[in-house]
């Protein structure tokens, strides 16, 4: 079953390996960051197998009986007056094996003032996003290791163009209880538009991303790391930005050579009292911050930064996170013990 599954991860990852980052895909609302704690750990973080409903968003294999009853609701004032949340839910049928979970994600564009090719003014229109996801995770046998699956309905309308899409994510989770240590294999978006805003078909924002995490001995601290994007080699372009002039006027582009491209694949991230009922978390996205800092001056690009507080069945969580010096953004995110 297991050779089955990683086969299986690697074939698609084989067909799909052309797919592109950034603004060369549709639904990119897919990727976004699904809570405050994934926003402080850096973005992007596979291999949480506890409480934390909203993990499965990014990997269906950690979906587990600790999440039994639990409902997550999270919301992003985002960059330019963007609005987006998502909501998760877990519950167990069976102690064992039967816990399913179903999660949604959903981003309003804000309002629009739309003019015609000659300038007249056609109304005010708007822009949104969701997609719906049911998930299952199981253990493979009786190893350390534990599969799932979250299949998701995706619909999209900007304006008056509509589009519907499904798509499914595929997790691989490894379980080293002696040390404390996880590791994570994750195929998110493999999937394809249904039907398409004008007529033209556009592929989904495919990912593969490898994690990894481990909570110290005899420190209250779990490291995580996060390689995200590694179907696409190299994923960097240069900045015109950055483009540089000698005193004859000639003009070199940037140039980003081989560690340049592989330290933006990385996260970082560390929990400070990670069972606890309160704890820090601390997270640099290195991509985000070597796309979005400023030349000659220090503005943090790339860091984050939250908390969480535990109050009997209820949990609050914040982050800030660091994109420019001119917009930045923060999560927000209430997590309830229904049982």
């Amino acid at each position: 079953m297991l050779k089955k599954i990683i086969t299986l991860c690697f074939l698609s990852f084989g067909s799909l390996s052309i797919a592109q980052v950034g603004g060369e895909t549709t639904y990119q609302f897919l990727n976004l960051v699904s809570s405050p704690r994934q926003a402080a750990l850096g973005g992007k973080i596979l291999t949480n197998v506890d409480y934390d409903v909203t993990q499965a968003l990014f990997n269906p294999a950690t979906i587990n009986v600790d999440m039994d009853n639990q409902l997550a609701v999270n919301y992003t004032s985002y960059l330019g007056g963007i609005g987006y949340g998502t909501a998760s839910y877990a519950y167990t049928f069976d102690r064992r094996t039967q816990t399913f979970h179903t999660g949604i994600t959903y981003i309003n564009y804000g309002s629009f003032d739309g003019y015609d090719e000659n300038g007249n003014s056609t109304g005010s229109f708007t822009g949104n996003e969701t997609a719906l996801s049911l998930g299952y995770a199981l253990q493979l046998g009786t190893s350390d290791f534990y599969a799932g699956a979250n299949v998701k309905l995706i619909t999209s309308k900007l304006e008056q163009y509509n589009s519907f899409g499904a798509a499914t994510d595929l997790g691989i989770i490894y379980i080293n209880e002696d040390i404390d240590f996880n590791a994570a294999l994750v195929v998110r978006n493999l999937g394809t538009q249904i039907t398409t805003y004008a007529g033209l078909h556009e592929p989904l924002p495919f990912e593969v991303a490898f994690g990894m995490s481990q909570r110290l001995e005899n420190v209250p601290i779990r490291w995580h790391v996060t390689l995200e994007n590694l179907q696409k080699w190299p994923i960097a372009k240069s900045n015109p930005a950055r483009t540089v002039s000698d005193l004859e006027g000639n003009q070199s582009d940037e140039k980003i050579g081989f560690l340049g491209q592989a330290i933006r694949h990385a996260i970082i991230g560390a929990e400070i009292f990670p069972e606890g009922a309160f704890n820090i978390r601390l997270g640099y996205n290195f991509r985000r911050g070597e796309e979005l800092r400023i030349v000659d001056q220090r503005n943090f690009s790339g860091l984050s930064a939250g908390i969480s507080i535990k109050m009997n069945k209820m949990r609050f969580s914040y982050t800030h996170a660091k994109y420019t010096s001119a917009a930045n953004s923060n999560f927000f995110g209430l997590q309830i013990d229904l049982q």
